[in-house]
Formats: C-alpha cells, structure tokens, sequence
C-alpha cells in the first residue's frame, strides 16, 4: 500500500540489506474518503501521540496537522518522528483501509490559517465557547473541514481571536474539557457518524 489509497500484490524477486526488488502483479485503488476531516492539534511533549495516530487512521482523518501554540512547551519536529508512520501503518492493517491521514508540522496559528485555505469549512473548538455546540455537518464538507484543537492547558485569547479572524467559527464540544485525544476521536467519530449514516 502507498497510503494514498492504492494497494497491489507483488512477487518478491530478490532482497539485500537494503532494498526489496519486487515486480508487480496486480493493482488496486480505492477511492478517497468522503468529506475530509482535518486537526490541527496544539503541539504538546507529553501528548498521547501514539493513541491519536492510530485513531486518526482507524477512524478515518484526512490529517493530523501539529502545531505549536503559546502553552506548546516546545515546537513539533519538522519531520515525523522515526516510528510515527509504522504505528500508521500498523493501524492500517488492522483495520483494512489503505489511506493514511497526512501528517505535517506547523508553526503559530498563521501558518495553520494558511494551510487550511484550500478547505470549505474551518472550526475552532474552544472550552470558552459556550452557546454555539459542535454540529455533525460542521464535518462533513465535500470541500473539507480543518478542525483545531489547543494544547493541554488550552489557547490564549489572543490565539482564538486570531482564529476568528480568519473565519475559523468558535464552536464547544460540550460542558466538559476535554483532552485532546478525547477532543479528537469525538470529533472524528461524529464525522464518520455523520457521513455514513442513511439518509
């Protein structure tokens, strides 16, 4: 599988310590998920990042965008860690998709405003965000939906103002704050939910 919903059977024709030469013999393409679902996750040390990771795959995200903000304690790497794309992997073959959300290190809320200007739809999920509750179709747009999420210890003001600015709409996802990984699979659930229920 090439994580970008292509998948073949190949015929091993030999192997040194480091490169396989295989040869083709059939190939399959499934099609791209429907309504990209994107989130931007402040940037945190000590996050769970193995659980999002795998989540984000099983449950179907477009992305997984790092970010670092003023309660980052620290930039994301500029590259993926060694190990990030094998925990991808794995969770891939266990639950039998063959596309890889897209994982990439940002700087400050700019650099995430600039990435999401290709998408149909940007959210702010704020704990101050008191009346306007997340909604199922805030997710799933054909156009895509970037969703971010603070670090522990959630964003400044000054950071969701920002956002807001930018059109990204303040939304809560409910009385409780939520950690991060709990933020994100609620999110990423409600969109599957969301776009494969009968209608």
């Amino acid at each position: 599988m090439d994580g970008q919903g292509r998948t073949g059977l190949f015929r091993i024709l030999g192997m040194d310590k480091k490169e396989v030469r295989l040869a083709r013999i059939s190939e399959n393409e499934a099609p791209a998920p429907a309504f990209p679902l994107v989130l931007a996750v402040g940037w945190a040390k000590n996050i769970r990042r193995g659980f999002l990771l795998e989540k984000a795959v099983e449950l179907g995200a477009a992305g997984i965008w790092f970010w670092e903000a003023e309660r980052s304690q620290g930039a994301p790497p500029d590259q993926g860690k060694d190990g990030w794309e094998r925990q991808l992997v794995a969770a891939a073959k266990q639950c039998g998709t063959s596309w890889l959300p897209e994982i990439r290190s940002l700087g400050g809320p700019r650099d995430v405003i600039d990435a999401a200007a290709g998408f149909s739809c940007r959210v702010l999920c704020w704990e101050h965000e008191q009346t306007r509750i997340i909604h199922p179709d805030d997710l799933t747009h054909a156009g895509g939906t970037v969703a971010v999420l603070g670090p522990e210890g959630g964003l400044e003001q000054k950071e969701a103002q920002i956002f807001q600015a930018h059109d990204f709409a303040p939304r809560t996802l409910g009385p409780n704050i939520l950690r991060f990984e709990t933020a994100a699979v609620f999110l990423l659930s409600l969109r599957l939910w969301n776009a494969t229920r009968p209608r």
